[in-house]
């Protein structure tokens, strides 16, 4: 059976029309080039170059013209292959990611635009969902506010505390004592994920707020707040970022309930682009952290 150096040698003495140029070409000696041709006429059984002697160039024969015109269909899917391989390793090709509006809104633009800055034939694919348990499937990553399970790795990107949203003048300035909430009318999102979490850490301390409306859109509860029908309790960064929400004032609370985190889960070998989505995503969590955009 004849290999791809076989398919090589035929091809560049073909191209160069001497074993000796051939043999430059792909850096081998004139006696390894010829064992490979030698090797090659073996496999297909029969000659594939007519060989004239002295300075004339090799001609192909009939049956080297019909492996020649085989041969040039292999090495272009294997020179292909070998390409796509490349373009993987440098970070090209597509990742899937899974997200929710805080990360969204908040973390992937800087990362969407490094990345197709550094990559431009890069193919991105946001997925998001608001779900209420992490589930990975076939996506490269999924950020999500709660740790993976099992075979998930899991990276803490940034913890993010929680603020009373309220209509202005509902709340002196400064931090609220949760019982001031008690019965309070709020706005919440659905009782799924963070929102679960913060409405039985509340009820732990006896804190049973009279849930008014509930949406699942971040912009949507800043709206009814504004609008008067109440107050919310809300991660800092769902509100926004670098600019928060106009026509609500914001509290800190007290004591303060456990902050909102957000992961980055994968499962096990990355590609070198999914690798630079948790990279850079850790990169621009923390410049957010530092930059004080977890905190009122």
């Amino acid at each position: 059976m004849y290999e791809l150096r076989h398919l090589r040698a035929l091809e560049a003495i073909a191209a160069e029309g001497t074993f000796a140029r051939a043999a430059d070409r792909l850096g081998y000696s004139q006696s390894t080039l010829s064992q490979q041709v030698a090797g090659l006429e073996r496999a297909v059984g029969g000659a594939v170059f007519d060989r004239p002697g002295g300075p004339r160039p090799v001609r192909l024969t009939p049956l080297g013209r019909l492996v020649l015109s085989a041969a040039h269909d292999v090495l272009g899917l294997v020179r292909e292959a070998e390409e796509t391989v490349l373009r993987f390793r440098a970070g090209a090709g597509r990742v899937d990611v899974g997200t929710f509006q805080t990360v969204t809104n908040v973390l992937l633009p800087a990362v969407v635009q490094q990345l197709r800055a550094a990559h431009p034939g890069c193919d991105i694919r946001l997925v998001e969902d608001e779900a209420d348990e992490p589930a990975l499937g076939e996506l490269d990553v999924l950020f999500f506010d709660r740790p993976g399970t099992g075979e998930t790795d899991t990276t803490l990107l940034l913890e993010d505390e929680h603020v009373l949203v309220a209509p202005p003048g509902a709340y002196a300035d400064g931090p609220v004592p949760l019982d001031r909430l008690h019965g309070a009318a709020m706005v919440a999102l659905p009782p799924i994920c963070d929102q679960r979490e913060v409405e039985a850490h509340l009820a732990a301390r006896g804190v049973v707020p009279q849930v008014v409306f509930r949406t699942a859109d971040n912009q949507a509860v800043t709206s009814m707040v504004r609008a008067g029908l109440g107050c919310a309790v809300m991660p800092v960064l769902s509100l926004g970022w670098p600019e928060r929400p106009r026509g609500v004032t914001l509290h800190p609370l007290t004591p303060a309930l456990p902050p909102r985190r957000i992961y980055a889960l994968t499962r096990g070998t990355l590609s070198p682009l999914a690798e630079q989505v948790v990279a850079r995503a850790v990169a621009e969590a923390r410049a957010v952290t530092d930059a004080g955009g977890c905190r009122v």
